[in-house]
């Protein structure tokens, strides 16, 4: 992308003052001794310069580091395994009503629903009816109570588990992972 504007006046300080076309040197913590040691180039004589090792791998180097989970926040764990668990059952509730839909398509609760009927049936009865007990209604109602139940369960099991783990991992100290990271 060109620069359209033309000439721009030189840069200003906060006086007001030019600024002079000097290369940037950004601020030290520590000023570097003037005229001790001075090199050609402008190098200090304490400071060595890197040159690469002839030998050196070509092959990247792996660095490993063997940590310790210590302790598991249980209020952490809890909020997790709620949302966890509240996921688990929305899709609990999903795949129930997707596969009810289909067997109901395939034409398995009629053909079931008939040959309980013929079993179960009589001269003054037609028999238990299938269909009308498992249809789609009810079965979304029970597979959200066993969701609901599901969630209480899983999120204070989870949360059980965090007391017992960091009681545990007080006697022996916790589970030690080795991370290795890739260079």
């Amino acid at each position: 992308m060109t620069d359209t504007r033309g000439p721009q006046p030189p840069y200003e300080t906060h006086g007001g003052e030019q600024q002079a076309a000097q290369p940037y040197h950004p601020p030290q913590a520590y000023p570097s001794p003037q005229g001790v040691g001075q090199m050609q180039g402008g190098q200090q004589a304490g400071t060595a310069v890197r040159r690469p090792r002839t030998g050196a791998r070509t092959t990247p180097r792996t660095r490993k580091a063997r940590l310790r989970v210590a302790k598991a926040d249980p209020w952490s764990v809890m909020k997790v395994s709620f949302l966890l668990s509240i996921a688990l059952g929305i899709c609990t509730v999903i795949a129930a009503a997707v596969l009810w839909m289909v067997m109901d398509a395939m034409g398995v609760f009629s053909t079931v629903g008939g040959t309980i009927s013929e079993a179960t049936g009589s001269n003054e009865s037609n028999g238990f009816d299938l269909q009308s007990f498992l249809s789609l209604p009810r079965v979304l109602v029970f597979t959200a109570v066993i969701a609901v139940i599901d969630v209480v369960l899983a999120t204070a099991l989870a949360t059980l588990g965090a007391f017992i783990y960091n009681l545990s991992a007080g006697f022996v100290g916790g589970v030690e992972l080795t991370l290795a990271e890739d260079e």
